[in-house]
């Protein structure tokens, strides 16, 4: 079945006209015909719109098949045309066939109509096939015979045996030779010379020689002898040609001129061997006819070597400044100093300052100076400016996120908490249980929306800990899969021996959630998902041509899908915040870069590849530690949160303090408030019994809680601290100590109490986090 199909049906009766549509239908997905019956629609629709098949009645009133069959054959439109008749008999059918028609079907078996037409519509499909690739070889043909007559160098074709098959008119030129027989080139060459010539095409025939030339004399028709330079390739496989193919040209001039100045070698010597700057002598047109050790060794060269020309070594979007230059030497006898680059015998390209000035007669010398650390510095430059630029508008972005996140926590602590202990005060089946569930629901869903802009902004505290990923993805396994919907298949293929790595178990499970919802979202089709990890060492080459990646052994994180893919435009922007390509209300555009500023908090790099309509791949590299893992801190139970402890809450927003302290009251805690640091200092000196543990906000007016705790220690050295806040700026959370303990906001009465419990029952001499 085809896409579409464009229907011209020739026929006096719209319904006969529609049961053909119907026979047709099965052909195509798009159908569009037009019915007509007379000679000048007929001439009009076929000038008006390309159609893919005709379909005519064999006799109609004022008009028949075989007049619209001449209709078509005058506009020269090689359609199918198909004869359906109730009518027509053997004979006249017959004669339509030899007339032009390719079928004809009755109107009784219509059955046999779309399979007819498809027939008809495959062979016409062939048949301009045929004539596309008919076309093209004589255009090929034409092409190629056009570049060789009209190309200055001399082209000779032999066959193995070494006869001549084909000589172009420049070969004959060069050779002096004017008449129209054959020439036999061979016969030209030098006495001297011809033994030389003969081992080099031997060389060629047994493919020994490759992309190397040769240079021989040559006697003209006139006697006159030239130099000629020889490139030979053996095309004796290539059916179009089946012929060892000969390239050369006339190099006397170059010849006589490198002779002429090798009488001077001397002097020039002299200023060649001072290795600062290349110097190369040549003629007009480029070509070096000698040149100093400083510029052989910026292209690559030795000094035993053939050198290619300017022109040959010029990459095409230099070659206009070039000729610019050239027009001022060919004026003023010196072109000034200009910029360009310089291939190298090994492909790369070198960045140079050029001037070159006349000498007598058609020479020149040129000086070449290399610009590589120059423009390595210049480009390092740049580089460094965009990061600043992207790193100050990211940093910008994240004070903002930051900012935002911070006033979110604080007012989501007020939901959680009090919609969580109202609940607890309910009886099970107290119907208001269920909207407050649901306001419970909503504050989660915005406290992880927060907890994104944070890993973004890379404010969240960080809790290095040495992990193992494998562990990480068997725990995170039946999570993953409910994640999923049932038409992704989720594979997981551990590295044995996997090295460890050194992060925040929690932000590296909501790296892994990330990618994995994103796979997801990519396969909705349904597909396959693949998490792979591996130990992986990366070179300075691997990591030169990956930004933000450094040599070393790392642990790398795979997550790839068989989804649709994306293009190189949204691959540059993916990492950006708030950018997403799902529809309005599906993503909030943090998801990837909360993966980014993760990453790069761990002192790891991302990297994608993906290709429209096969797939992404996300690879995550974490540097290798060799620290072992910490023994895990027992975590309170349910049962132990309690207790009957003095804790001195420093908090200035009046709704957090209050519900903090309900949730400390109600499980057995002696709460002393105070809403600023002064008066945190004030309670403190007054206080006369034990207070066991500080709880304060990290950032408040006049004074941070860094300072508070600071200022406190030196009143009751034994008492713990723990911070707390709905986020946290970098430069403050520098100045916490490695053993600090942190509480991320939003708060609820079990995160509370069981980090409240977990500090005070952490020795001192351990570090409590």
């Amino acid at each position: 079945m085809t896409s579409s199909l464009q229907v011209l049906i020739v026929e006096d009766v719209p319904t006969d006209a529609k049961l053909i549509v119907l026979a047709l239908s099965t052909l195509a997905t798009k159908l569009e015909s037009e019915r007509l019956d007379n000679a000048a629609d007929l001439r009009a629709a076929l000038a008006r719109k390309q159609w893919d098949v005709v379909i005519s009645d064999w006799s109609m009133p004022g008009f028949n098949a075989l007049a619209a069959l001449e209709i078509l054959r005058e506009t020269g439109l090689d359609l199918p045309f198909i004869i359906v008749s109730g009518t027509i008999g053997e004979e006249a059918a017959a004669d339509a066939m030899r007339t032009g028609a390719h079928d004809y079907v009755l109107k009784s078996n219509l059955a046999r109509l779309a399979p007819a037409v498809g027939r008809e519509l495959r062979e016409a499909q062939d048949r301009a096939d045929r004539r596309s690739a008919e076309d093209a070889l004589r255009e090929q043909e034409a092409r190629f015979r056009a570049v060789v007559e009209n190309s200055h160098d001399g082209i000779v074709m032999t066959s193995r045996e070494g006869k001549t098959l084909y000589v172009s008119p420049a070969a004959k030129r060069i050779m002096g030779h004017t008449g129209p027989e054959d020439l036999d080139v061979f016969q030209h060459i030098h006495p001297e010379d011809r033994q030389r010539v003969a081992e080099y095409r031997l060389s060629i025939l047994e493919r020994r020689s490759r992309h190397t030339s040769i240079e021989f004399r040559a006697v003209r028709a006139d006697g006159s002898m030239r130099w000629l330079e020889a490139f030979g390739s053996n095309m004796l496989d290539e059916p179009a040609l089946r012929a060892v193919v000969g390239n050369f040209r006339d190099v006397t001039e170059r010849k006589e001129t490198l002779e002429a100045l090798r009488t001077s070698k001397a002097q020039f010597a002299r200023l060649a061997e001072s290795g600062i700057i290349g110097i190369a002598l040549t003629d007009m047109q480029g070509n070096i006819q000698d040149a100093n050790d400083a510029y052989l060794s910026m292209l690559g060269y030795s000094r035993t070597e053939a050198l290619p020309s300017w022109a040959d070594i010029t990459p095409p979007e230099w070659r206009d400044a070039d000729q610019r230059a050239i027009d001022l030497l060919k004026a003023n006898g010196v072109a000034p100093a200009w910029e360009k680059e310089l291939t190298r015998k090994d492909g790369s390209r070198v960045p140079v300052l050029l001037g070159i000035a006349m000498l007598e007669g058609t020479s020149c010398i040129g000086f070449v100076a290399d610009l590589t650390a120059r423009k390595n510095t210049e480009g390092a430059l740049k580089l460094i400016e965009e990061q600043l630029r992207q790193s100050q508008k990211m940093e910008a972005i994240g004070v903002l996120a930051g900012g935002v996140a911070h006033d979110f926590n604080n007012i989501l602590t007020v939901i959680l908490s009090f919609s969580e202990m109202v609940m607890q005060d309910l009886a099970e089946n107290d119907p208001i249980r269920a909207d407050l569930a649901e306001i419970k629901e909503a504050g989660q869903r915005a406290a992880a929306l927060t907890r994104q802009l944070l890993a973004f902004s890379r404010q969240q505290v960080f809790d290095p800990q040495v992990l193992d990923l494998n562990d990480i993805i068997k725990n995170m396994d039946k999570m993953l899969r409910r994640m999923i919907r049932e038409d992704v298949e989720l594979s997981t293929l551990p590295s044995p021996e996997l090295g460890r790595c050194k992060s925040d178990l929690g932000q590296i499970e909501q790296v892994i959630m990330n990618l994995v919802v994103n796979a997801r979202d990519a396969m909705p089709n349904g597909g396959t998902l693949t998490i792979e990890t591996a130990n992986v060492d990366l070179d300075e080459t691997f990591t030169r041509s990956h930004h933000g990646m450094k040599p070393g052994r790392h642990v790398m994180l795979a997550v790839s899908d068989t989804g649709i893919g994306m293009d190189k435009a949204t691959q540059a922007r993916i990492f950006e915040p708030f950018f997403t390509t799902k529809e309005k209300g599906k993503g909030t555009g943090l998801g990837l870069s909360t993966v980014f500023g993760i990453v790069e908090q761990s002192g790891g790099a991302v990297w994608v590849y993906s290709e429209v309509g096969k797939g992404t791949t996300f690879k995550v590299y974490f540097p290798c530690t060799t620290d072992t893992a910490s023994a895990p801190v027992p975590k309170a139970t349910v049962a132990d949160v309690r207790g009957t402890e003095t804790i001195l809450l420093v908090e200035d927003e009046d709704q957090i303090r209050r519900v903090t302290r309900g949730i400390l009251q109600k499980h057995g805690y002696k709460v002393i408030e105070a809403r600023s640091p002064g008066e945190a200092l004030l309670s403190c000196e007054l206080h006369t019994g034990v207070i066991h543990l500080l709880l304060t906000d990290v950032v408040m007016p006049q004074m941070s809680g860094k300072q508070v705790a600071d200022r406190l220690r030196l009143l009751r050295p034994d008492m713990k601290v723990l911070f707390m806040s709905g986020y946290t700026d970098g430069a403050l959370v520098g100045q916490l100590s490695a053993g600090s303990a942190f509480l991320q906001k939003p708060l609820t009465p079990g995160l509370l109490t069981h980090k409240v419990r977990e500090v005070l029952d952490t020795p001192r001499e351990a570090p409590a986090i």
